[in-house]
């Protein structure tokens, strides 16, 4: 990666953006990418659209979801510790001894959340999972007065963010769920340029996607495209407890992962692993025997339907504080995606054929 965009990866890895809650990190993409989309559009719901060509007949829209999961204060108590609600997917035990950052309207306001010290521990207790509704956030108030002249209900609460360099080539921290998928769609947009695309392009950074799919349902109805492809994450499986018997073979660094099953246009499944194999881009390959939980899903069956694809960045360790990606996976998904949008200039090619 250019020094650029890897600022750019590092500017929306350190934007809070819980569902709901995605304006900062919208604001982040807009700041970079308004130099060349040829609109840049933000709808009702939140989800921001940038586009090449919009006059074109053909449209193909990529979608990377902005927000992240987190918390929301839902009450405080007479000594000022927060109680909160999950906004998307937890397990519990990620959160026990993580720092966390309420985004308040006065600012950020760094926390943590832990449990009494192993010595204070009942038998019982030792054997016992934690519950969320068990945890509690603690900013070092001393009262109920003192943490609501900062603190709100409804704030929205992260993992302290941040991105941490490991060897190779990979990167760590929370949110590569889905910023990753937000870097490679802005990106492909960009690099798309290069390729003169005749297609309709829409780079769509959709919202809540952690709390039903919601953004990407709202955009896609909206644009009405042909084409539509969700960039997220999928579980890496080069790592220790990880079956790869139903999940796949599924590596950091051995390039984006392109799925197939009943979620997925065919049409669009062999053209990305045609353009892939014929520009030397690596690849990997993953079965899905279901409707996705991405973006995918909802696109796939807007309006009359549209031709659906996934195309995934593998991910170790997803939901918790240390989601572990590959630089490498993100740069050949932008670079596979702007040549797949190149290559789109009749929608009736994506309707399913007989296998040959």
């Amino acid at each position: 990666m250019q020094s650029q965009q890897i600022e750019f990866l590092n500017d929306l890895v350190n934007t809070p953006g819980v569902s709901g809650y995605e304006q900062q990190v919208q604001q982040v993409v807009r700041d970079y990418a308004e130099s060349f989309c040829d609109t840049m559009t933000t709808d009702l719901h939140g989800n921001l659209v940038l586009c090449k060509n919009p006059d074109a007949d053909v449209r193909l829209m990529l979608a990377g979801h902005a927000d992240q999961i987190g918390l929301i204060v839902s009450f405080i108590d007479d000594e000022g510790f927060i109680y909160t609600q999950t906004v998307g997917g937890w397990d519990p035990q990620q959160l026990i001894g993580q720092r966390m950052t309420v985004w308040s309207s006065s600012g950020p306001i760094p926390g943590v959340i832990a449990r009494k010290a192993i010595h204070l521990l009942e038998g019982s207790e030792k054997k016992t999972v934690v519950k969320a509704s068990d945890l509690w956030v603690d900013i070092g108030s001393q009262s109920r007065a003192e943490t609501e002249q900062r603190v709100q209900i409804g704030d929205p609460i992260t993992l302290q963010l941040g991105l941490q360099m490991l060897m190779n080539n990979r990167a760590t921290g929370p949110a590569m769920d889905n910023r990753t998928g937000v870097w490679v769609v802005v990106e492909a947009l960009r690099r798309s340029a290069a390729l003169n695309p005749r297609c309709g392009f829409y780079a769509v950074t959709t919202v809540q996607e952690e709390v039903g799919l919601r953004g990407a349902r709202t955009a896609a109805h909206s644009i009405n495209p042909h084409i539509g492809i969700a960039v997220d994450v999928t579980h890496a499986t080069d790592c220790p407890t990880i079956t790869k018997y139903q999940n796949g073979s599924i590596s950091l660094g051995g390039g984006p992962v392109v799925v197939r099953g009943p979620n997925i246009n065919p049409e669009v499944n062999a053209r990305l692993k045609r353009i892939a194999a014929e520009n030397d881009i690596p690849f990997q390959q993953k079965a899905l025997g279901r409707a996705a939980p991405n973006d995918s899903n909802a696109l796939q069956v807007t309006r009359d339907g549209v031709a659906a694809g996934i195309l995934a960045i593998p991910n170790r360790y997803m939901h918790s504080a240390v989601e572990t990606i590959c630089l490498d996976d993100l740069e050949h998904a932008a670079d596979l995606l702007a040549k797949f949008a190149a290559s789109v200039k009749d929608e009736k090619c994506f309707i399913p054929k007989i296998d040959q």
